[in-house]
């Protein structure tokens, strides 16, 4: 008697997608299956936001919502009962707290090795962690062949796309200061060897990537200026305690029919009442968030465009706050003048001797220049996904195993992940998650999603129930 093959499932990035799929196919499975997380520059669970070795870059959420398991909520609060800088915190203060990224890393990290192991002695999940980079990926007979930049291939039924934020979009000019010592085209790679002695730091952008230079910049004591510069010159908002608001959403009203110019009128209308009432407007986007996701479902292309345009930049600086110390510590650069904001569009880089001279036009037109002794391009991820730089990515577009949603924005797919082939059939092997769904789902970037999406394309995977696979784990998994 033949002895069937065991399904091989591969996940392609080792951030938090890519660690908690894997991490959920190897806790909810019962049959015999083989799992390979691929993924190179980082150990697998840290990924970009949490491969931080900065003590001062903390979470964005506070505790008690970073369980990574949708399905066990406390779990994260529990694991850092672990850890003994934490067991005798006061729960109330544990759940608040906003830890740091590096230990938050530390948890996903456990969490994989948990599961890396050759063989669950229950018959269930093999799971590896392989440290190399996907570079093309193709159909071969009945499985997946993944090209490895090691040089080797490997072998799968499914493959899960977990590849994460793209660097950010290259700037006019960039050709001109790309090995300039003053110049520093992706702020998560190393910046701080390079810190100049005197004269100004410029940060091309507003948003959580340069809070986190300037937080580090404080953290190490530097004493000169930093400019940060972006068009609408808006700093990330702290998190606060709200109230609970009864009146919205209003009842009986379903959001997702108002469309963008009925859905703005009401934000407004409640914004303004919560202001007159001396509350923050900010509680109005955390209730619309679980309807954020049908929302931009509901929205035509033509709205959608409007959005970004128009909302997207407000929108994201009251939707991803940041945790109260850090605010402050923004607030008060600021404040001392150590901290320069300047509202004007990046035109373009060049080189001025040692320095980079960073091109600007202003709302009325005029242009200037901004030396800086070290300019860093935070102005987040590029988003225009047929211009990926990913040379897997690249690769599936080229060859047609994939295509961009209809906003450019991701890639596209079904509503259970599946990957929609240039001809606009469904993948017969490929899935996608995480911010590759931006376009898709336009909240598709922080833990509280990613988490779900985690749990359920294992589960589309495993061909599980949900109510019966998270009841599972909640009974068998323990760390």
């Amino acid at each position: 008697m033949t002895t069937p093959r065991t399904q091989h499932i591969a996940v392609i990035g080792g951030g938090f997608s890519g660690t908690m799929a894997a991490v959920n196919l190897a806790r909810l499975s019962t049959a015999p299956l083989r799992i390979t997380l691929l993924n190179h520059g980082s150990p697998a669970g840290r990924g970009i936001a949490y491969g931080t070795r900065r003590p001062e870059h903390l979470l964005n959420v506070a505790a008690r919502n970073m369980s990574a398991l949708p399905d066990h909520p406390n779990h994260f609060l529990e694991w850092l009962r672990t850890r003994t800088e934490y067991a005798d915190v006061p729960e109330a203060g544990l759940r608040e707290t906003f830890m740091p990224r590096r230990v938050y890393g530390d948890y996903l990290r456990g969490l994989a090795q948990h599961y890396a192991r050759p063989v669950d002695p229950r018959g269930g999940a093999e799971f590896a962690q392989l440290d190399d980079e996907v570079l093309a990926l193709e159909p071969a007979g009945s499985v997946a062949r993944l090209r490895l930049a090691g040089g080797a291939t490997l072998d799968a039924d499914k493959v899960v796309l977990a590849t994460g934020n793209e660097p950010p979009a290259d700037l006019p000019g960039h050709d001109t200061v790309a090995t300039h010592a003053a110049w520093c085209a992706n702020p998560w790679m190393d910046w701080e060897s390079r810190i100049p002695v005197a004269g100004d730091i410029v940060l091309l952008g507003t948003g959580l990537t340069t809070v986190d230079a300037i937080i580090t910049l404080l953290a190490l004591g530097w004493r000169g200026t930093i400019h940060a510069v972006s068009r609408n010159g808006l700093l990330p908002e702290s998190h606060f305690k709200g109230v609970d608001d009864p009146l919205f959403p209003p009842p009986n009203t379903d959001l997702a029919t108002l469309g963008l110019a009925g859905l703005v009128r009401l934000l407004e209308e409640h914004c303004a009442r919560l202001r007159t009432a001396g509350l923050n407007p900010a509680m109005v986007v955390d209730k619309l968030r679980p309807h954020t996701q049908r929302i931009w479902g509901a929205f035509t292309d033509a709205e959608r465009r409007e959005f970004v345009a128009k909302h997207a930049a407000r929108w994201n600086v009251l939707r991803h706050r940041i945790a109260p110390s850090i605010h402050r510590q923004v607030a008060d650069a600021l404040a001392s003048g150590r901290l320069k904001i300047t509202r004007a569009a990046v035109t373009g880089v060049k080189p001025l001797g040692a320095r980079i001279g960073v091109e600007l036009r202003s709302r009325d037109g005029a242009t200037s220049v901004m030396e800086a002794a070290l300019a860093i391009n935070c102005t987040g991820p590029h988003t225009r996904f047929s211009a990926t730089r990913s040379p897997l990515l690249q690769q599936l577009l080229r060859d047609g195993f994939a295509q961009p949603d209809s906003m450019d924005m991701g890639i596209r797919v079904e509503p259970d992940f599946t990957v929609v082939n240039r001809d606009g059939r469904r993948s017969p092997f490929l899935y996608a998650i995480g911010p590759l769904l931006r376009g898709t789902l336009w909240e598709s970037i922080a833990v509280p999603e990613l988490r779900g999406q985690a749990l359920r394309v294992a589960q589309t995977l495993l061909d599980a129930g949900a109510p019966a696979a998270a009841e599972a784990a909640v009974i068998e998994y323990q760390i």
